[in-house]
């Protein structure tokens, strides 16, 4: 019978195989022999080592004490069960008549924990990532690995993944259970690092005498540097010829106080780390005029071709 606390062995089954008795590791466990006939005898052995021979206590160890010793009940307690208790447990009693025996074997069960998980990993676009997550316990404990942000999951203490993309980089779990207590799970950090991509930049079409904003925003890992060329030709710096330049972690803005004509033309962004290259070409046009020919004279454009306005360009350049 299991009881609440611990096993009831009896001692008219004597001659069955011994009862399985669970515990957690950290737990406490009650080991209670009921006898049912006069004895002049009893103890508790664990294999051949006597624990406890009515209230002589044998065993050296401070964890092992007598609960109960009276006609009817022989009891003592394993406090904070370790793996090294599991074993088998014998309850020997005499009687009048003939010595009897009763066995317990005693399980002990390891919740499952991390024993040892990689560190976080930072690699190239295109490269292969392993990663370890070894545990223990007992039962043997399953262990999954979860990818946070999409919620894909890999059976075993390993996860490969094969030319990994900037889109697998982000925090992946480790989870390991055996149903003993409640799972242990670990993080690991994947860092991807990719070239500069600019993303789609619009043309500016301030009026003269007016502020003007150009934006140059670029995803990359590391994240890219900025710089901004007029002309293709000559680099602008902020504070010079009414500009300001504004760089953030994946964005600059190259900002113009107020548009004169020399603020007109093309404008380049450059984003760079150390895998590549990417530029992108956006423009402040000359506006339309209705003002030509000779002086005082106001020219009829209404059937004059229109000057194109050019689209923004990107183009960009990695390496391997």
């Amino acid at each position: 019978l299991f009881l609440p606390s611990g096993l009831l062995v009896q001692s008219l089954e004597y001659n069955q195989p011994a009862d399985n008795y669970t515990v957690c590791q950290g737990d406490n466990a009650i080991l209670s022999c009921s006898i049912d006939e006069e004895v002049t005898r009893v103890a508790w052995l664990n294999r051949s080592n006597i624990l406890y021979a009515g209230n002589d206590k044998w065993s050296i160890d401070p964890r092992v004490q007598l609960l109960t010793n009276s006609p009817a009940e022989f009891s003592i307690v394993i406090a904070s069960v370790d793996v090294w208790d599991e074993g088998l447990y014998t309850c020997s009693f005499q009687t009048q008549a003939k010595p009897h025996t009763a066995q317990v074997y005693l399980i002990v069960h390891v919740p499952a924990r991390i024993t040892n998980i990689s560190s976080a990993v930072t690699v190239n676009e295109g490269s292969d990532v392993s990663l370890l997550c070894m545990a223990t316990g007992k039962p043997e404990p399953t262990v999954t690995w979860r990818q946070l942000r999409d919620g894909f999951t890999s059976e075993g203490e390993y996860l490969e993944i094969t030319e990994i993309n900037r889109q697998q980089a982000g925090e992946y779990e480790c989870v390991t259970a055996n149903g003993v207590s409640l799972a242990d799970s670990k993080r690991v950090l994947i860092t991807v690092n990719y070239p500069p991509t600019i993303k789609d930049v619009k043309d500016a079409y301030p009026p003269m005498g007016k502020p003007a904003l150009l934006r140059c925003e670029a995803m990359a890992v590391p994240p890219a540097e900025f710089e901004w060329f007029k002309d293709d030709k000559h680099r602008l710096f902020g504070g010079l010829e009414g500009l300001r330049i504004r760089n953030e972690r994946t964005r600059s803005m190259l900002l113009i106080d107020n548009v004169t004509a020399r603020h007109y033309g093309n404008y380049s962004c450059l984003a760079s780390n150390n895998l590549g290259v990417s530029n992108a070409t956006e423009e402040i046009p000359f506006p339309l005029s209705v003002h030509g020919g000779a002086a005082g004279q106001v020219r009829d454009v209404s059937s004059a071709p229109l000057r194109p306005r050019p689209r923004a360009r990107v183009s960009q350049q990695g390496g391997d």
